[in-house]
């Protein structure tokens, strides 16, 4: 399904969630922008037959610095598949921008020599158990491992002081993962994706919070390699019993 480049400093990192308007594609494209914005040429990876990404990339101004667009969702006769998913030699980020569903194979391969997973969540019943559903798979079915510490969620599209906020904020501080941000439910990004640009493309003064934790969603990533050699003896499942057992009963269910 993917193919990546012979090249050690890769950072590939996997925005995935399967249910749908979590915020995958803003969370990706903004990343790539604020990648593209610092150099070298980052790519995206679109792998929703949606082609948001690839839409969003198509829109943007020649004037701003590139990104690589790779639309895994089609497939092509005139080329092989590893030249259609080709990674350009110079980049180091590679944000896969995953579908909305996925089978545990895909999953698997979506996850596969991944450096970084994030999980975008929103603050509602329906995606919090569709986000306790999609990390029970990727720690049992994909096999992510804790020790490599390139787990984290994004709380998304979230309004401070209200109960919905408060209920998310409580579900991801049981799960032991790292909550690395909280974005808010802001036009700026809405306005940023009509245009084809990210939130850090936009006038400082408009964006400032938005930013600032966009930033900490990129100090976190940047720590890549420093994270793939921690170690922790505690297993995500073991260090939180409300996973574990909404992973017992996902799996006796299936």
């Amino acid at each position: 399904m993917l193919t990546t480049p012979n090249n050690k400093d890769l950072n590939k990192i996997v925005v995935i969630n399967p249910k749908g308007g979590c915020g995958k594609t803003t969370l990706s494209t903004n990343l790539a922008a604020y990648y593209a914005k610092r150099g070298p040429i980052p790519a995206v990876m679109d792998c929703d037959p949606q082609g948001s990404s690839m839409t969003w990339i198509e829109r943007r101004p020649s004037t701003n610095p590139p990104i690589h667009g790779i639309a895994a969702y089609k497939r092509s006769m005139a080329a092989t598949r590893s030249w259609q998913l080709r990674v350009p030699q110079e980049s180091v980020n590679l944000v896969i921008d995953s579908p909305a569903s996925l089978s545990h194979d895909d999953l698997r391969e979506l996850t596969r020599d991944s450096s970084s997973i994030l999980v975008p969540v929103l603050p509602s019943s329906i995606d919090i158990h569709a986000a306790s559903r999609c990390i029970a798979d990727l720690l049992l079915v994909a096999k992510v491992d804790r020790r490599d510490r390139k787990l984290a969620v994004v709380a998304n599209r979230t309004r401070k002081n209200t109960r919905s906020f408060a209920k998310l904020m409580r579900f991801l501080d049981s799960l032991g993962i790292p909550i690395i941000a909280v974005m808010r439910d802001s036009q700026n990004f809405v306005h940023a994706a009509e245009k084809g640009i990210g939130i850090c493309e936009m006038q400082p003064y408009k964006v400032r919070k938005d930013i600032a934790e966009l930033e900490k969603i990129i100090e976190w990533l940047d720590a890549w390699k420093e994270r793939r050699f921690q170690s922790s003896e505690t297993s995500i499942i073991e260090q939180s019993p409300r996973l574990a057992m909404f992973a017992k009963q996902e799996l006796g269910a299936n």
